[in-house]
């Protein structure tokens, strides 16, 4: 005789479906997903804060990881739906079916093993009647998805969506950026930011290189004042001093002219040289 005192296996559940529920953000095709499959080495579990479905897959995953989710109480398991119902399905949905030669072959399908792969494989050749199936299967789907949620209390609320905002919405922002943007900063500008540069890099400078660092800035400065053709009468420009681009064209220029000015004088000749 039961002892009516002592509280059933199923007393949990029946309190979890008449208490207050928990509500999450399912992930709705997830969740098909994993009702649906119902290999023995697959293991779905819920995310009960996110609502995402995590798959376990034995052989695959970390061989602790099944362990470690199934104790967790942040994660429920799914329990997908048998075989035996799915096949059900098949046959309830062939019942809809006009008398035909599509309904002779999905008769024909599901008879013997491999009926689910060849009842899709008949679906295939018919695009309506299939999209009608996935509607028919989804129906059902759903319905055993929220009896299961209905069980363990939990409600289903809308999951937050992310939305691609037009380009009317993120008109003001962009023309307020384009505003605040600088324009073309002028000479001017450049240099009082490269100056400050400047100043940045010497106070970063140990004090070894200080001399060193000054000697170079005077000889920048003596340099722009020093006439071009001054520097070009004084000869070539002593060791380590630093040309420009034009005067060092220059230099190239007048050393080509000398050269080919010494090669005319020597009167050197491409070929051998003659004697008496």
């Amino acid at each position: 005789m039961t002892d009516l005192k002592k509280p059933l296996k199923n007393d949990s559940a029946a309190e979890a479906s008449t208490g207050p529920k928990r509500e999450v953000p399912i992930a709705w095709e997830a969740l098909e997903d994993a009702f649906e499959n119902n290999a023995p080495e697959v293991h779905s579990y819920l995310q009960l804060a996110t609502g995402e479905v995590i798959r376990v897959v034995d052989g695959i995953a970390d061989p602790g990881m099944h362990a470690r989710i199934g104790t967790d109480a942040g994660y429920l398991r799914v329990d997908p739906v048998s075989s035996r119902e799915q096949y059900r399905w098949m046959e309830r949905f062939i019942a809809t079916v006009e008398e035909s030669e599509f309904r002779t072959k999905l008769v024909q399908a599901i008879d013997g093993k491999g009926a689910f792969r060849r009842f899709k494989d008949v679906l295939m050749a018919f695009p309506v009647e299939r999209e009608r199936w996935f509607t028919f299967r989804s129906e059902r789907l759903r319905t055993c998805m929220e009896g299961w949620l209905e069980t363990h209390g939990l409600a289903a609320v809308p999951r937050p969506q992310w939305e691609v905002p037009s380009a009317d919405d993120v008109r003001a922002q962009a023309e307020r950026e384009e505003a605040e943007r600088p324009g073309r900063r002028t000479r001017a500008e450049i240099a009082d930011v490269q100056r400050r540069r400047l100043a940045d890099l010497i106070e970063a400078l140990p004090a070894r290189d200080l001399d060193a660092a000054l000697a170079f800035l005077e000889f920048l400065r003596d340099r722009r004042h020093v006439p071009h053709a001054r520097m070009k009468a004084d000869g070539a420009p002593r060791d380590g001093a630093i040309l420009s681009d034009g005067e060092r064209d220059d230099e190239d220029d007048e050393d080509d002219e000398d050269r080919d000015r010494g090669d005319h004088d020597s009167g050197a000749t491409d070929g051998p040289l003659e004697t008496d």
